[in-house]
């Protein structure tokens, strides 16, 4: 994991959880942003992606080693003795979720930004079938994930970035996939199970990726004393990395400073 510092005195620390195939570099604009806005910043690579071993690229074994990893990102977090807040992208936000779950965090708040709670491009009826039984067989097999720079954002500037980012994963496993899968009908089951945090949960209306009813409906049953809902019209997947993202930003900015000001930590 990595650590970087607020310019000035800090009002709180982001955890930030980046999504599947991606890494922590791909963040650079927005841990500035948040830095320069008074935050601390706490973020590394998933296992199995970005600057983590390279023969397990793609890969997992359970979906339950991207719980422990971000609890360590969190737990080393609350050394700064300030609020915290935990910042997952799609399968980060799945995976902020889980963690909600399956935990009892010490945190001023989540967002969420376009979780992946349902995939509008999935493998078809025979390839999925078949998975199950790859999954017991031959669980490493790495196939092509389908999904493309192109669909995840419409920013002419990062997609160029990522067409020689050779850090960027492409091919995942039948395992992966599987546990992907299994967390999102968790995520659906274990409703009642979820820590009440305030929460601002985020969509890109012209998501190509993330099936955005399946968020919303998400969002409708969950049972938070406080929570938003923002969709932005236009933006693709990765809403932070928009053209709109300045906007996006303060919006999310903004709800962090509120819960802050609700237990006292800006006047």
């Amino acid at each position: 994991m990595w650590k970087w510092e607020a310019e000035g005195e800090a009002k709180a620390v982001i955890v930030m959880v980046h999504g599947a195939m991606e890494h922590h570099r791909r963040y650079g604009w927005l841990i500035e942003m948040w830095r320069l806005s008074g935050f601390h910043v706490i973020m590394g690579d998933l296992p199995g992606q970005g600057m983590t071993t390279r023969s397990r690229r793609g890969h997992i074994d359970s979906f339950d080693e991207y719980l422990f990893e971000v609890k360590d990102w969190i737990q080393a977090a609350y050394k700064f003795e300030l609020p915290v807040f935990l910042l997952g992208h799609s399968m980060g936000g799945l995976i902020s979720i889980r963690l909600l779950q399956e935990e009892r965090l010490k945190l001023a708040g989540v967002i969420l930004s376009s979780p992946c709670l349902g995939l509008i491009k999935k493998p078809n009826h025979f390839l999925n079938i078949f998975s199950y039984v790859l999954n017991k067989t031959f669980p490493s097999l790495r196939m092509n994930s389908g999904l493309t720079v192109d669909m995840a954002t419409r920013n002419i500037d990062v997609r160029d970035a990522d067409a020689n980012d050779t850090l960027y994963v492409t091919k995942v496993s039948v395992r992966w996939y599987r546990e992907l899968i299994h967390a999102t009908k968790l995520a659906f089951e274990k409703l009642d199970k979820t820590q009440d945090v305030p929460l601002l949960a985020m969509q890109g209306g012209d998501d190509l990726i993330v099936n955005k009813k399946s968020v919303s409906d998400w969002f409708n049953h969950a049972p938070f004393s406080e929570k938003r809902f923002k969709e932005w019209p236009k933006c693709y997947h990765e809403i932070f990395n928009e053209p709109e993202r300045e906007e996006v930003f303060e919006y999310a900015k903004d709800f962090v400073n509120s819960q802050l000001k609700a237990i006292g930590y800006i006047v």
